[in-house]
């Protein structure tokens, strides 16, 4: 069973202002289908003059939260992070919130440097860690491995959930916004996907995929979805709810993926022939692990009728 704390739990994180009134709704009454995670911003999306009201409407929030999970529990719900404006907002979150509804942080501006003053205050609470990557040093692989080699070895390597790639942040780094016509891919941010997996993933980090800020382009979604699973990344953010079910529909495993996954990692060949391709257990045997789990969390697609059919694994046999 994936446990609730898994990053393949994270799906589609859908970012919400703190400003917003109908967060408690969306948390506890399934308002939005298909959520699984969710993100209270207090960043980017909240301009200056507004933190004293998303401060206020956070403070009120946590209380409903912390009522509703003391009788009813909170298994049903998605998993709920807050993203402070900066460090000093995250430790007066942990010196005076009730925090106890909450899963973790999502860390902005994440750099080596910050990481001693993040651990200071969560270090000794509940809350796991999502740090974003989303300044100028992310351009640099020197500077990542030796981010990614001081988190393998830290304390806090067991709290991280997965490493958010904050793309539009990382496009301002180099004076651009995406082209309307073009994925993420691309432009700059090709590479540095492509680089952050390699520095990552080798050390068994889960990373997610950025927004998509063109909400109404489905087709310009649908490539750089395909594109995100290509690289192996576990999960996008979500500034809309109209793009929650795409997000979901890509993350589901192709029967071929699952098929293949399964021969692989049941087979004792070194080498055998499956749907026209060479499978190889003994280089292919974590992709075919990683394929089985996503199946568990999103299902199986099913495309001999034509069409995509959401099929549950309990009818797999």
């Amino acid at each position: 069973m994936i446990k609730r704390l898994s990053p393949w739990n994270l799906g589609a994180t859908l970012y919400m202002p703190a400003t917003r009134t109908d967060i408690a709704e969306t948390i506890l009454n399934v308002k939005v289908e298909g959520l699984r995670s969710l993100v209270i911003c207090l960043e980017d999306a909240v301009s200056e003059e507004d933190i004293p009201l998303a401060l206020r409407n956070l403070t009120v929030l946590l209380d409903e939260l912390a009522k509703a999970k003391a009788t009813d529990g909170s298994s049903h719900w998605p998993l709920v992070f807050i993203r402070p404006r900066d460090i000093q907002m995250g430790a007066w979150f942990t010196e005076t919130l009730d925090l106890s509804p909450i899963d973790g942080l999502v860390l902005p501006k994440f750099t080596l440097a910050s990481l001693p003053e993040w651990w200071r205050f969560i270090q000794n609470t509940h809350l796991c860690m999502m740090p974003t990557l989303e300044t100028a040093e992310v351009f640099d692989v020197e500077q990542m491995r030796e981010l990614a080699t001081t988190l393998l070895n830290h304390p806090c390597y067991q709290r991280i959930i997965a490493l958010r790639i904050g793309g539009n942040d990382l496009m301002n780094v180099v004076s651009l916004r995406r082209p309307r016509n073009l994925t993420l891919y691309d432009g700059p941010m090709g590479y540095v996907i492509k680089m952050l997996v390699a520095v990552f993933a080798t050390r068994n980090f889960a990373l997610t995929a950025p927004v998509c800020e063109h909400i109404d382009d489905h087709e310009i979604m649908d490539r750089e979805l395909a594109l995100d699973m290509a690289h192996g990344l576990v999960g996008k953010t979500a500034i809309h709810p109209n793009q929650i079910a795409k997000i979901e529909k890509a993350l589901q495993v192709s029967d071929n993926d699952y098929a293949d996954a399964l021969r692989i990692i049941n087979s004792s060949q070194a080498v055998f022939k499956s749907q026209g391709a060479m499978c190889e257990p003994a280089t292919h045997r974590r992709w075919a692990s990683g394929i089985l789990e996503r199946a568990q969390v999103y299902g199986i697609s099913d495309r001999s009728n034509g069409g995509i059919v959401r099929v549950p694994l309990s009818q797999q046999n």
